[in-house]
């Protein structure tokens, strides 16, 4: 038989609820210093960031930054560049918007004061001559103002329009084969239109993208390249498959490009046409094709092709040339 003495167990149940209490302690000092270091490194960062972006939803027209922590290589730096991005891209677009209405203003604001200037005239006229001229202004002004609404209306849908679509692939060598058959059967012009492709077989001609507005910006080149050359002339489309990209490369016979020309070609309705009466381009075709091109990733770029010139004389201008790279699958 086997006795133990009250007092001791006393002190052994005393002594194991001191053990509890200081583990207790213990884990309530670290679960405060961790609530502390969380709420620096976690918690603070990510409230700083969520007071930033309602700034931002609430001062839309002020530029407001949102705290970088890009610097931090774990989750809350991801997403502070991600919010970062985000807002840049955001702001950009507010401002491209506010750029391009600005633009349309300006735009239709003439032929709508030529238009109304020629009504206002067109009861005060004396003579049949003159009612004539004053109705071939009016008409010459609708027809422009209906050009820009359109020209304006597809180049305000065309990022929503990328963006709603899903990329396929794309078969530049189909394509443009189509393109370039129909450029040629249904031309106005004595302009012909011929394809050629460099650095690989058919089958390594494809890209992703969306082939309708890939389309739209092969006949945009091709339309703009006959309306600058002459009769006889011909436009010269050659596709090459570079390592990673492809190369889309349209050269006319025209008259080329002014030097003060080039770094404005593919501003939104710029145009720099002397052989064709006024009003008759909206100058948003260029501008829609480099959009397009950009939003797949890749660059448009224009360039005069110059003959090679003796000694002592100036090179001549041969013709314009547009050369277009997009990624490659």
């Amino acid at each position: 038989m086997l006795s133990t003495q009250g007092a001791d167990i006393d002190d052994m149940v005393e002594a194991e609820r001191l053990a509890i209490v200081k583990v207790f302690l213990v884990a309530a000092a670290v679960m405060v210093v961790l609530s502390m270091l969380l709420a620096g490194t976690i918690a603070g960062p990510v409230r700083r960031l969520a007071d930033g972006a309602e700034r931002v939803r609430r001062r839309i027209r002020s530029r407001v930054e949102i705290p970088d922590f890009t610097r931090r290589r774990d989750e809350i730096g991801d997403l502070s560049g991600a919010l970062r991005e985000m807002t840049n891209a955001l702001y950009t677009r507010i401002e491209a918007i506010e750029s391009f209405a600005a633009d349309v203003a300006h735009e239709l604001r003439n032929p709508l004061t030529s238009l109304r200037s020629a009504v206002e005239t067109l009861p005060l006229a004396k003579t049949d001559e003159s009612r004539r001229r004053l109705l071939e202004v009016i008409e010459h002004d609708v027809k422009r103002l209906d050009r820009l609404i359109s020209d304006i209306s597809d180049a305000s849908r065309l990022d929503a329009e990328l963006q709603r679509q899903e990329a396929a692939q794309v078969d530049f060598a189909k394509l443009l084969d189509a393109l370039v058959t129909a450029a040629n059967e249904i031309r106005t012009d004595d302009v012909n239109v011929t394809l050629a492709f460099e650095g690989g077989s058919p089958a390594a001609f494809k890209a992703p993208g969306h082939d309708s507005r890939l389309g739209q910006v092969v006949s945009n080149l091709i339309d703009n390249a006959r309306s600058f050359s002459p009769p006889g002339g011909t436009v010269r489309i050659t596709c090459r498959r570079l390592k990673n990209e492809i190369e889309i490369v349209v050269d006319d016979d025209g008259p080329g490009i002014r030097p003060e020309a080039l770094d404005k070609i593919f501003e939104r309705f710029y145009t720099d046409r002397p052989h064709q009466g006024f009003g008759q381009n909206s100058g948003l075709g260029l501008s829609i094709t480099k959009q397009i091109v950009e939003a797949h990733g890749g660059s448009i770029r224009v360039e005069n092709r110059n003959s090679v010139a003796a000694a002592g004389q100036e090179p001549r201008v041969l013709g314009a040339r547009f050369v277009v790279r997009l990624p490659a699958m």
